[in-house]
């Protein structure tokens, strides 16, 4: 990484499970149980977080409950203006459907960190592409403030005030080799 940067660890592996576990009985008690939920896990990092979430909620409940990841890139308010996507001016548009039925389910959005709150109107406007779900809910790993919409997460593992300027930098082993969760200034 740059030498100008600050990087300063917040979470590491061990803490980001317990935060996903408290998640996992939170979600459990709010929803009297699992029966009608779903996981879906935005790409990239909000499907590892939906994965650790599915295997801590068969585990306290019992439940296998389906999950899957939904793609949001075509439905970003900020593709021209994203140079790291492929000809960003004229996207393809293409939806990749779920492998679940989310119609008359909970659904549990779930991402990593939340910030404008952008990505999260965009995976809602995705998810009702594919379905009609009885309610939507949003589970996020860190939540860092700044919200441009009025969008609130259910289910925080960690509230990290930051500036504009701080980046949140989360890391998942089936991504990048290790979990943690990086402040970089």
């Amino acid at each position: 990484m740059n030498e100008n940067k600050n990087i300063t660890a917040l979470m590491d592996e061990s803490a980001v499970n317990r935060a996903l576990l408290r998640i996992t009985h939170e979600i459990v008690e709010k929803n009297k149980g699992c029966a009608d939920i779903c996981l879906v896990g935005i790409r990239r990092r909000g499907v590892p977080i939906a994965k650790r979430l599915h295997e801590n909620l068969f585990a306290v409940d019992g439940t296998d409950v389906p999950t899957d990841a939904l793609d949001i890139t075509m439905y970003r308010d900020d593709l021209s203006e994203r140079p790291d996507l492929p000809d960003a001016h004229t996207p393809v548009v293409s939806d990749t459907p779920l492998s679940i039925d989310i119609h008359g389910k909970t659904v549990v959005l779930v991402d990593d960190v939340i910030y404008t709150g952008r990505t999260i109107r965009a995976a809602i406007e995705a998810l009702f592409r594919q379905g009609r779900p009885a309610s939507v809910q949003l589970a996020v790993l860190v939540d860092r403030g700044h919200r441009e919409l009025p969008i609130r997460p259910d289910y925080v593992g960690k509230n990290v005030p930051t500036s504009h300027e701080e980046i949140i930098d989360v890391h998942m082993t089936d991504i990048d080799g290790d979990t943690g969760v990086y402040l970089i200034k």
